[in-house]
Parts: C-alpha cells; sequence; structure tokens
C-alpha cells in the first residue's frame, strides 16, 4: 500500500530541484552579464521552468538576484566569524568580521549594489527579502557580540553600537561606485570610519 507522503515527499523534491535551477541560472547568469543585463525570461530558459513558475520562486528580478546572492553572503558572514575570532582588538575583530562581505558585495560591482538597494528598499514580505534581512540580523549580533566582549560594552550599548557599524558598512558598499576600486581600499576606508566610531571602545 503506498504511503501518502510520497507523492507530497515527491513533490517537496521536485520543487527544491526547480529552486536549485533558477537559483543556479540567476547566478550564473548575473554574475556573467550584470542584473541590468538579464531578463527573467533567460533565467527561465536558463533554469529549464516556464516564466510562470520563474514566478512562484521568484517574483521580481530584484528577487531573483537576493536569492542567487544570499548564499554567497551567508557563506561571506562564516568565512569573517571565523577570522574575527583570531582578533584580540575590536577594530580588528570588526573589520576581520566584515571583510569577506566586502568582498562579496565587490565581485560584481553592479550586482552588489543592486543587492543592497532590493535588501534596504525592497518588499519586505518576500521570503528572499526575508532571507537578506536575516542575514543582516546574524551579521549585527555577531557584530555586537564582538564589541560586548571587546570592549566591555553591556548587551544593549553593544547592539546599538553593532546597529552604527552595520550603517557605515552599508555606506563604505554603496558608495564604492568605482568598478577599479580594490576591496582593501574599501576596507582601508572602512577601517578608518570605525576607528573614529569605536574609539575609546
Amino acid at each position: 500500500m503506498s504511503s501518502t507522503s510520497a507523492p507530497l515527499g515527491r513533490r517537496e523534491r521536485n520543487k527544491q530541484e526547480k529552486l536549485e535551477r533558477i537559483t543556479r541560472a540567476a547566478s550564473d547568469l548575473f554574475s556573467r552579464h550584470g542584473v541590468d543585463e538579464v531578463t527573467t525570461q533567460q533565467v527561465a530558459e536558463a533554469a529549464d521552468v516556464g516564466a510562470g513558475t520563474l514566478f512562484l520562486y521568484a517574483r521580481s528580478k530584484g528577487e531573483l538576484l537576493l536569492l542567487a546572492q544570499n548564499a554567497a553572503y551567508e557563506r561571506s558572514l562564516e568565512r569573517g566569524l571565523a577570522a574575527a575570532a583570531g582578533e584580540a582588538a575590536l577594530v580588528d575583530a570588526v573589520v576581520a568580521l566584515v571583510t569577506p562581505v566586502v568582498e562579496c558585495n565587490r565581485s560584481h560591482v553592479e550586482n552588489g549594489r543592486t543587492y543592497l538597494r532590493e535588501m534596504v528598499f525592497g518588499d519586505a514580505a518576500e521570503p528572499h527579502h526575508a532571507a537578506a534581512l536575516a542575514i543582516v540580523a546574524r551579521t549585527e549580533e555577531a557584530l555586537a557580540d564582538i564589541v560586548a566582549d571587546r570592549a566591555g560594552r553591556s548587551p544593549e550599548e553593544a547592539a546599538v553600537l553593532a546597529r552604527v557599524v552595520s550603517a557605515v558598512l552599508l555606506v563604505a558598499m554603496a558608495s564604492a561606485v568605482d568598478e577599479s576600486i580594490a576591496v582593501f581600499e574599501v576596507v582601508a576606508a572602512l577601517r578608518a570610519q570605525l576607528e573614529v566610531v569605536l574609539r575609546g571602545e
């Protein structure tokens, strides 16, 4: 006798496979051509799904970019957490945490800026937008932990400073519009700002 959960499992597997194909197709096309030069129809064709199916997984090109980029930002945050753990000084630890995020953001400058715009101004009800905001929240929690640990601040004060650092990071990444600006230059400018923001901590 067949189990009632077997078809559901198959359906869920099919949905996951489609999501993975869409994510790979969007990531590949956006990284090669830039988000502005890619259409949702091209992503659908590359993923071998219909346009209607594509919009079940991401309702706009901005959401597609969030879908494609969120995993990369998650991996960058994990690398930053590992790097920060080896730094004793406050600013060094903060810079170690955020440097992989800057690297991720600048791997394709146009896509990075569009990702930030979608993250800030996109529809918070969309699942990929919510996932992007969750990455920001995790980053701010990690920053707050660093501030509390390295500077001995209360959790409340550390959370406020983490939010300030997060804003500084966002502006530093969004304002580096010239593709010729290297990651180390963005990080150096960021460090200079953080030394002022966190002075005396």
